[in-house]
C-alpha cells in the first residue's frame, strides 16, 4: 500500500459494518480509488458512497473519512472533486437510529476543514504552497468547506 493509504491496517475494517454487511472490502475500494484506471476508479467511489455515505451513515463511515481526506489531497488520485464531493455527502447523512454514528463521522469531516481551506485557495493565494488544484478540485472544496462551516444536525447539536 505504501504511504498513501498505509495506516488502512490499522482499523479492524471486519469489526465495521456499511450498508450491505462487513466494511472488510473497503480498504480495497479505497485502494481501487487511490490507484486505479478511470473507470476502475469511478466505480470504487460509488460502490464507497453507496455503502457508506447514503442515508444512513454506518460505524465504517468515520473509520473511512480520513482517509477521504487523504486521497482528496493525494494528485494522482483520478477523481479528487469526487473524493470531495463524496465527504460532503457523509457531512450531509445522519442515521437516527445511531446518531453517535453520524456524529463521529461528521466530526470526521469536520476535522479536515483545513484541507478544504487548503484545496480551496485560490493559485497563488498565500499560504498556497503547492501548485494550485484542478478547477474542478477547488470547486468542489469550495462546496465542501461551506457545507462544513454551515453544518448543524440534530446528531451534532446534542
Amino acid at each position: 500500500m505504501g504511504t498513501v493509504l498505509g495506516a488502512m491496517r490499522n482499523v479492524r475494517w471486519h469489526e465495521l459494518r456499511h450498508a450491505y454487511g462487513s466494511a472488510s472490502q473497503v480498504p480495497g475500494v479505497l485502494s481501487r480509488i487511490a490507484w486505479g484506471d478511470a473507470p476502475t476508479s469511478d466505480e470504487a467511489l460509488g460502490d464507497l458512497e453507496r455503502w457508506i455515505g447514503t442515508p444512513p451513515v454506518f460505524d465504517s463511515t468515520a473509520a473511512t473519512v480520513p482517509f477521504l481526506w487523504e486521497l482528496a489531497v493525494t494528485d494522482t488520485v483520478r477523481d479528487r472533486a469526487g473524493v470531495l464531493d463524496l465527504l460532503a455527502t457523509i457531512l450531509a447523512a445522519g442515521n437516527a437510529g445511531h446518531p453517535a454514528w453520524a456524529r463521529a463521522a461528521h466530526d470526521a469531516v469536520a476535522a479536515g476543514r483545513a484541507t478544504a481551506a487548503r484545496l480551496a485557495a485560490a493559485p497563488g493565494a498565500p499560504g498556497a504552497g503547492a501548485p494550485p488544484p484542478a478547477p474542478a478540485v477547488r470547486t468542489a472544496a469550495l462546496r465542501l468547506l461551506a457545507a462544513i462551516d454551515r453544518h448543524a444536525c440534530p446528531a451534532c447539536t446534542t
